[in-house]
């Protein structure tokens, strides 16, 4: 395919075109020119680049996907779709399916059936059998079948000896746990922010000290065994500011962030809208400051597209009866520009 795009937008920081309008030429699906005015050849496509963005391929960290056991959810086909819709080249998908990713068998059929896809999809395993947080996984086997972490998507695991114990098992092999930041005897089963705004809807709000205090524990196992951890979905103003001060002592601690968390507030959530519920709950406007912040200044390393696909039946009914989570991969990109 010869391509020619004029007047697109070049986002990316290695390029000395970054940041500039310019055109690209594509030759046999590799660029192979970039600059002002180029002219076009004979027998090339000539595509209008106004108002479109190029960068590098996107990398989701974050998503799930209902294959195997939830395909009428979201399958490996449809979910490559999405993303690469959305920009992004690869993602890492969570153990949430039906059978949970628990054994180097799930992971060897997730990266069998994305084989050959334009996006690469990255399994990550369950830390515990069938997500209880009771007994750990196969998570050496896992990892050399080739899982790239340990989740439980967004379920916190409560034990605080079980997370010691993974931590410390991880070391061995070079694992990566990613975890969920809730205190669920805090939060209980609030579906709301904890705040002025939960008190007029009439419902149950999930105080920010939930997250907060999920995340010192991790902090505090992180650095007891010296390994490395990952805090999947801060939402909070305090989580940035834990997150920090223990990257500056010198934690081994990674974050991230869903993109809705940046934009969205709880106000979104008026109308009862089920589209808005997610987990960790739409913040306040000072906590959308505080993430922004967090990002610009690399306390948060990734912005999450925290997708989460469901049924009709599942999203189009009452708020308090709707399942968490919102489709992302596609509008990522658009929702932060």
């Amino acid at each position: 395919m010869n391509l020619l795009v004029k007047g697109i937008t070049i986002v990316d920081l290695n390029s000395k075109f970054n940041k500039q309008i310019c055109d690209v030429r594509v030759e046999n699906g590799k660029i192979i020119a970039i600059g002002k005015k180029l002219t076009s050849k004979d027998g090339e496509e000539v595509f209008d680049g106004d108002g479109a963005i190029l960068s590098p391929g996107f990398f989701d960290l974050n998503c799930t996907i209902g294959d195997p056991g939830l395909e009428t959810k979201e399958d490996i086909q449809t979910g490559t779709a999405a993303a690469k819709a959305g920009g992004f080249t690869g993602i890492a998908v969570l153990p949430t399916t039906r059978p949970v990713v628990q054994s180097k068998g799930e992971v060897a059929y997730i990266l069998n059936r994305a084989k050959n896809n334009l996006v690469d999809v990255h399994p990550i395993g369950a830390i515990s059998n069938n997500l209880e947080g009771k007994e750990l996984a196969e998570l050496f086997d896992m990892k050399n079948a080739g899982a790239v972490a340990f989740s439980e998507g967004s379920k916190a695991i409560s034990d605080d000896g079980f997370v010691s114990r993974a931590l410390q098992y991880c070391l061995g092999f070079g694992g990566l746990l990613m975890l969920y930041p809730e205190n669920k005897a805090i939060a209980g089963k609030a579906q709301v922010n904890e705040s002025a705004n939960s008190v007029l809807l009439g419902m149950k709000g999930a105080p920010a000290l939930a997250e907060e205090m999920q995340i010192s524990r991790d902090i505090f196992l992180a650095t007891y065994h010296q390994a490395p951890v990952h805090i999947s979905n801060i939402s909070t103003a305090g989580a940035v500011a834990l997150i920090k001060k223990a990257k500056k002592d010198g934690v081994k601690i990674t974050c991230d962030v869903a993109a809705h968390q940046l934009v969205f507030t709880e106000e979104m959530q008026n109308d009862f809208n089920s589209n808005y519920k997610v987990k960790p709950p739409l913040r306040s406007k000072a906590d959308n400051k505080a993430l922004i912040a967090g990002l610009k200044d690399g306390t948060i390393d990734a912005v999450s597209s925290q997708h989460r696909p469901h049924e009709i039946e599942f999203k189009d009914v009452e708020f308090e009866i709707a399942s968490y989570g919102i489709i992302a991969l596609q509008t990522v990109l658009p929702l932060l520009i």
